[in-house]
């Protein structure tokens, strides 16, 4: 099943994603399941394939405003450096990490599918960074790896936007330079785990105005997903709705000689072939 999130008249629906548009979930099951991130925590997906069985669209997708699949998850992880030729892409000798690097971004970083994403008016190095997004479907804490995969409630899409010289402003973290606003996008729907199965192999690929720039699958991952929950449990308890993002391929703008950043009217495209195809294009920051 595919679930996105949306914008009608100005107010959040979300709904299920079928050939030739959308079915209004918050019509048939809204008054148990107000937003999707409900909907998860009540374990209410078989309710919602209910509700769609034998329905036609009652929107067009085209004409809706899509949000990020889970618009105020509690937590949106992200992880750094979980490809093996990643690592080497720092050119600073260092063997391979025993774990992994992790920041966190906020709610106001990320934008939905087809919305613009920002160039911010302080840098002119705003890098794109393709990843595939796990969204916790049961809470949990102290999970073992084994156990896992039944906290993954499906799998989703991110441009990880990093503004590149305010990584560097703290000694100690990357924060600032990846939560500007509307610098980075998720979506465009969550695909659930019983219609895509999150042990894979997934592809990723990133493209810029067409041209390929990174291309991966998750077979290469140092941390693969059932770790990360594994790990990021360990301290932290895990929440229906919650994002991990897992890190990017090489080949963003940045290592490029010279860098290849961002400009107004660039087009963004992050695919998996499960998923689907997340764009975005590019404006300056007003």
């Amino acid at each position: 099943m595919r679930l996105a999130s949306y914008l009608e008249n100005g107010r959040e629906r979300y709904g299920a994603v079928v050939e030739g548009g959308v079915v209004d979930l918050v019509a048939r099951i809204g008054g148990d399941y107000p937003d999707l991130k409900t909907l998860i925590a009540r374990g209410g997906l078989g309710v919602a394939q209910g509700a769609v069985a034998g329905r036609s669209p009652d929107r067009e997708l085209a004409s809706l405003t899509l949000l990020p699949p889970v618009t105020a998850p509690e937590k949106l992880w992200c992880i750094g450096v979980n490809y093996r030729d990643r690592n080497a892409e720092y050119k600073d000798g260092s063997a391979l990490p025993k774990y992994p690097s992790l920041f966190a971004r906020s709610a106001s970083s990320v934008v939905g599918a087809g919305q613009t994403i920002e160039k911010p008016k302080v840098s002119e190095q705003l890098d794109y960074e393709g990843e595939l997004v796990i969204v916790i479907g049961e809470k949990g804490r102290h999970i073992p790896r084994e156990q896992a995969w039944r906290h993954i409630f499906g799998m989703t899409l991110c441009n990880e936007g990093t503004v590149r010289d305010w990584l560097h402003h703290g000694k100690f973290n990357v924060t600032q330079g990846k939560n500007f606003d509307r610098s980075g996008s998720i979506g465009p729907w969550i695909v659930t785990a019983d219609q895509l199965d999150p042990r894979g192999p997934h592809d990723i690929v990133t493209r810029v105005n067409g041209e390929i720039r990174q291309q991966e699958t998750t077979e290469r991952m140092m941390f693969p997903f059932d770790f990360l929950i594994s790990y990021l449990s360990t301290f932290a308890t895990l929440m229906p709705g919650d994002m991990i993002a897992t890190g990017t391929p090489t080949g963003a703008g940045a290592r490029f000689d010279p860098p290849r950043w961002l400009k107004a009217g660039d087009v963004v495209e992050v695919e998996s072939s499960g998923i689907g195809v997340l764009r975005n294009t590019v404006v300056d920051e007003k």
